[in-house]
């Protein structure tokens, strides 16, 4: 688990806007209050991006046991080699390998427990498929970073934003892919890696959870499809019969009513733009994404890489900052 160090923070696309933020929360960290942190990144791109952005910050090639003291007069740098050209909006095919360096270095820095959590800003998939990366996204990389000779834990993808939390069941996969994937295996694993996380990191004591539907109305006993009553009705009552406080499937047009979404503690929704869109709608620039079910704590911002903003200064660095924080909190 953590240990008492830095958070380590992943720099992410470099086209993006990702080290933007990293790099004013640092420039602003006593006005925000931003825990210590470390930059797992290349040196002289991320000196390259703060002199674009007119920000006046000190940079310090620093090792994690070091950071904390380092914190408050210069920015702590774990420096990974490469060509990490500064073109914003702008993706190449040098920069792929030391991204993903950089979140394996991270993660790593977490495991041998020198920092304390990661906080991975976002990266751009489409570019590191060029560099070899082969992975859907960062949640599956870093269940196989996580793995230790075992099989990779079941990484679950949460998104947060103060007492409103979603987890979709089947992630970056495409739609027409989503009703062979949904088991009663998958239900039931993904709700008790969200039950337990619940309970051990957000201090909930008896965490109450949603299912909800695939089809329109939640099938409609059958009449809208098969995979409600079938699938998802059957590992419900299986969780419920063994304690789990659950509920559904919930037809996914109602649940997402405010109050009927803040009588549970997590929904557990049927596929990505189901679990996302409502939230986002919320909370675009305040959510945060947290991987439940690693013996780590990593948390991100739920953003892309923005590659329009990436350069110019502007952007909300808000997702960023409630990542960093609830790192922070989690990782206690």
């Amino acid at each position: 688990m953590a240990g008492t160090g830095p958070i380590a923070v992943s720099m992410g696309e470099p086209a993006g806007i990702g080290p933007d933020l990293i790099l004013r929360l640092y420039a602003e960290r006593a006005e925000h209050q931003v825990p210590p942190f470390i930059v797992y990144g290349n040196m002289g791109f991320l000196a390259a991006r703060a002199r674009r952005l007119g920000l006046n910050i000190t940079f310090a090639a620093t090792k994690p046991s070091e950071a904390v003291a380092q914190f408050p007069v210069a920015l702590p740098v774990s420096h990974i080699e490469g060509l990490v050209p500064d073109r914003p909006g702008e993706t190449s095919p040098l920069s792929g390998k030391v991204v993903v360096e950089a979140i394996t270095q991270a993660v790593n820095c977490v495991l041998e427990g020198a920092c304390r959590a990661v906080v991975t800003a976002p990266i751009h998939k489409a570019a590191l498929y060029k560099a070899g990366f082969k992975y859907p996204g960062h949640t599956e990389y870093l269940a196989a970073l996580c793995d230790r000779g075992g099989s990779p834990p079941l990484a679950v993808m949460m998104l947060a934003h103060d007492q409103l939390r979603v987890v979709p069941l089947t992630i970056h996969v495409p739609l027409r892919d989503v009703p062979g994937l949904i088991t009663g295996k998958l239900i039931r694993d993904t709700v008790l890696v969200v039950e337990h996380d619940l309970r051990t990191r957000f201090g909930i004591e008896t965490p109450h959870l949603a299912v909800t539907g695939l089809n329109p109305h939640a099938g409609e006993a059958g009449s809208i499809g098969l995979e409600d009553r079938d699938i998802i009705l059957p590992a419900v009552l299986d969780l419920q019969h063994n304690g789990t406080h659950v509920e559904g499937p919930i037809s996914a047009d109602t649940i997402f009513l405010m109050p009927n979404w803040r009588k549970y503690d997590a929904v557990i929704a049927m596929y990505h733009d189901q679990a996302l869109i409502p939230i986002k709608a919320v909370a675009f620039d305040e959510t945060v994404n947290v991987t439940l079910g690693l013996p780590i704590v990593r948390t991100s911002p739920d953003h892309g890489t923005a590659f329009d903003l990436a350069g110019t200064g502007k952007g909300s660095a808000a997702s960023m900052l409630a990542a960093i924080r609830m790192a922070d909190k989690l990782a206690v």
